[in-house]
């Protein structure tokens, strides 16, 4: 299908006078302690890198026989998320379009409608349309598996992950999105920065903090570089360098994507379809790239790496 209509994804309210992307704040933020099996149901898109650590998550935790989980279509347009016969339906309120979940939580909400949902079935909202808060209570909803933010790590993970978030998971979009060039080189050139320094640190450390297992900001970091030589170099024009020039970041990509069973979560054909064919003002023709060739499961060797002793 082709996204180069005028029915195309537009940034509407989010692309700001002054040229920048401004992210819309997320609006619902209600929390849960207690899942029963069958009550919550997820929906993300494999596209979206904010609904894969959520889908990571789930995994991680293994709560995927508690949590149910619907996956939208990967194309969008000005409609937004849909839900196709096949792969991308939705068998749990029959839903086409992923705003009717907005809208039967608030008939007057008139802001994007995004991913991820955690979607009350019993009470027939959304609970959280916030991809952090969700990868949050997950971790909080299951003893199984790792703890993704063990209270002796937190303030460290607290202090590292608003600059992930502003200058690298947010920042390849300001970049992507800007409409201006000065507004494009600031976010690209924070982005570059940030990136350099995390090699840096990635040199010291298996993961980004002292921990021995990672921890949420590893995994919200991970969706934004797997995605990045794919995606994000040439379609968001984050083109200083590739993640395969920096060693450690792509080592540790490759760490995490051979965890967990981590991998068979990341769909580069998806994630290239959405991207290629659903920003009509960024690529008009629609073509979506053959590569770049990644080999993923090529040995990273950072398991020899111990922790950095403190200072």
């Amino acid at each position: 299908m082709s996204a180069t209509t005028d029915s195309g994804f537009s940034l509407g309210a989010e692309g700001g006078s002054d040229g920048e992307f401004k992210r819309q704040e997320s609006r619902f933020r209600d929390t849960i302690s207690h899942a029963d099996p069958g009550r919550y149901h997820l929906y993300v898109s494999w596209a979206c890198p904010w609904a894969h650590r959520t889908i990571i998550g789930r995994r991680l935790k293994q709560l995927e026989a508690v949590i149910g989980m619907s996956v939208v279509d990967p194309w969008r347009d000005e409609q937004g998320w849909r839900f196709t016969p096949g792969d991308y339906d939705d068998p749990v309120n029959g839903f086409r379009f992923l705003s009717e979940a907005y809208l039967a939580t608030d008939p007057q909400f008139d802001g994007r409608y995004s991913v991820p949902v955690l979607w009350d079935r019993e009470e027939r909202r959304i609970v959280n349309n916030e991809s952090g808060d969700i990868l949050r209570m997950l971790n909080e909803l299951s003893d199984a598996g790792p703890d993704l933010y063990p209270v002796e790590l937190r303030d460290q993970i607290d202090e590292i992950e608003p600059l992930i978030y502003d200058t690298v998971n947010n920042g390849v979009y300001k970049a992507g999105f800007a409409r201006s060039q000065s507004a494009y080189e600031r976010a690209a050139c924070a982005l570059f920065e940030t990136l350099d320094l995390l090699e840096a640190r990635l040199g010291e450390r298996r993961y980004l903090v002292d921990s021995d297992q990672p921890t949420e900001a590893d995994w919200r970091l991970f969706t934004t570089l797997v995605r990045f030589d794919s995606v994000y170099y040439v379609h968001f024009k984050c083109n200083l360098r590739r993640l395969v020039d920096y060693e450690n970041l792509w080592a540790y990509t490759r760490d995490l994507y051979q965890s967990h069973g981590v991998g068979d979560t990341v769909r580069l054909d998806e994630i290239k379809r959405h991207y290629y064919t659903t920003h009509p003002m960024i690529n008009p023709s629609g073509l979506i790239p053959i590569g770049p060739a990644l080999d993923f499961e090529e040995p990273h060797g950072r398991d020899r790496m111990r922790l950095r002793e403190a200072a």
